[in-house]
């Protein structure tokens, strides 16, 4: 059963007021992955504690400070919007789902991941540091 919207909105703003892309439904996500060959994020978002204290900032602090950025910017919300969800998950080659998450595609390809064990119980900044690797590298 998905959450209360009241609850997810603010979740939701912490990434699309930074231009990140938000998909609501299978075929939004269809439409922005589908073909994309540009370097692509793709943040699972969660109403949990590791999404809000250290996935959604880490992302935010990455964006802000790296030189080098993904051409596309997008996210989901697991929990929520289900179908989107499971749509994007099956763009993650070889990565179970995991939520919160944070991948980097290009070319149809998962070319960095963050999974959930690898963001629970880091610093936002230390994410964003991984994050900024991976752009730097991929981008």
């Amino acid at each position: 059963m998905p959450y209360d919207e009241r609850f997810i909105t603010p979740m939701r703003q912490e990434l699309t007021r930074l231009g990140v892309q938000e998909m609501r439904t299978r075929e939004e996500v269809d439409q922005a992955l589908a073909e994309a060959t540009e370097p692509t994020l793709l943040v699972v978002n969660s109403m949990c504690g590791c999404a809000a204290r250290n996935a959604r900032p880490g992302v935010a602090m990455a964006l802000a400070n790296s030189q080098k950025k993904p051409a596309k910017l997008t996210t989901v919300f697991a929990g929520q919007d289900l179908e989107a969800t499971a749509r994007a998950r099956e763009y993650i080659h070889g990565y179970p789902p995991s939520s919160p998450s944070i991948a980097l595609l290009k070319d149809g390809d998962v070319a960095f991941m963050l999974e959930r064990h690898q963001i629970e119980g880091r610093s936002a900044e230390a994410i964003a540091h991984d994050l900024a690797g991976a752009f730097e590298q991929h981008c």
